[in-house]
């Protein structure tokens, strides 16, 4: 691997490891929020209106950023019958075009999502006292990351976890 893909892929390293953790600490934050709502609600009988829309905005989090490390490590649902069965050409083929097509989904993503964030910030969350528009910033953010993560596939190739490319 040459050294200007060693640094770039050393970066994403970095990117792919904090996105994962914002990932997990998102599902542990949302569970820790749920038991919260039914402590409350049927030990405390004071149902707080904050906990479903928080817990569902980290539920976005948690799932597109955990999509972003998905295209990041090639792990995501494929149907991958045909690949196996072409030549190496066809299977190359069928790669790039399968990373241009997260490539573009993620562009898509993000760009619309973004449109939708700025569309509802001004608007008031339900139950909670946010801004309406971050319910679709895991949606843009999350589209950027794939984005990101797709781009990297088509330039460095196939996955190579950095423990693995170190020997």
């Amino acid at each position: 691997m040459s050294e200007p893909r060693r640094r770039s892929g050393r970066a994403l390293d970095g990117l792919g490891a904090l996105v994962l953790g914002l990932a997990g600490a998102s599902l542990v934050v949302m569970a820790l929020i749920q038991a919260w709502q039914v402590f409350a609600r049927y030990v405390l009988n004071d149902s707080p209106g904050w906990t479903e829309p928080l817990a569902l905005l980290l539920m976005s989090v948690a799932v597109m950023f955990g999509a972003a490390i998905g295209v990041r490590r090639e792990s995501h649902f494929a149907f991958q019958s045909l690949e196996h069965a072409l030549p190496r050409a066809g299977q190359a083929l069928l790669k790039t075009l399968s990373r241009l097509i997260a490539a573009a989904a993620g562009l898509g993503l993000m760009v619309l999502g973004g449109e939708l964030m700025v569309d509802e910030w001004a608007v008031a969350l339900p139950g909670a006292p946010l801004p309406s528009g971050l319910r679709f910033a895991g949606l843009c953010v999350g589209g950027a990351l794939i984005l990101i993560f797709a781009l990297e596939r088509l330039m460095t190739g196939d996955y190579v976890a950095a423990d693995e490319g170190e020997h």
